[in-house]
């Protein structure tokens, strides 16, 4: 009789801690998205690899000082434009400065839903901040789409937070 109330007592405590969310079985676990290839051109993706139906591109860009610190030096001008169905979802990506080996001198991200221009919506230009202009040979883009990188983590959430995360943003001296 005192082994079936030990039992069923066990039970009890176990069914509690689970459904509170401190089974012994809870796991959390986050794990960063594979960074894809980067590129002047790319079709975005999700955390799981899957097209957003979204392209974004760099047509081009300029080493010029920016027009309101001009006194801070150049800085990287570069023009950018989404295109595709899937705009309204409002991607954003990664655009690094690289070298002539693909070094990564600065990065920023860039959001779709801030993007406009003259040439109308999702078409605009950025300026970036790199130690030195100089030595920039392109602009590419990370097709990753960051634009859920505010999810929760394990460590924000334990029972909320978790899955695939968008790859952090590449530091300066990464290579592409």
């Amino acid at each position: 009789m005192v082994i079936a109330r030990t039992v069923a007592g066990a039970a009890s405590v176990l069914a509690m801690l689970s459904l509170s969310g401190c089974g012994f079985l809870w796991s959390c676990t986050d794990t960063a998205a594979e960074r894809g290839e980067a590129g002047a051109r790319v079709e975005i993706v999700n955390e799981s690899g899957r097209p957003v139906g979204v392209t974004a591109e760099v047509p081009g860009w300029r080493r010029e000082p920016h027009p309101q610190a001009p006194a801070d030096g150049d800085q990287i001008h570069f023009d950018i434009r989404f295109e595709g169905p899937g705009q309204g979802s409002e991607p954003a990506v990664d655009a690094c400065a690289v070298d002539e080996e693909r070094v990564v001198l600065g990065c920023q991200t860039v959001y779709s839903a801030e993007v406009f221009g003259p040439k109308g919506p999702y078409t605009g230009d950025h300026y970036l901040a790199v130690d030195h202009p100089g030595r920039v040979a392109e602009v590419l883009l990370i097709p990753n789409d960051q634009s859920s990188h505010d999810r929760r983590t394990c460590e924000d959430d334990i029972k909320d937070g978790g899955g695939v995360h968008p790859p952090d943003i590449p530091s300066p001296g990464e290579q592409l």
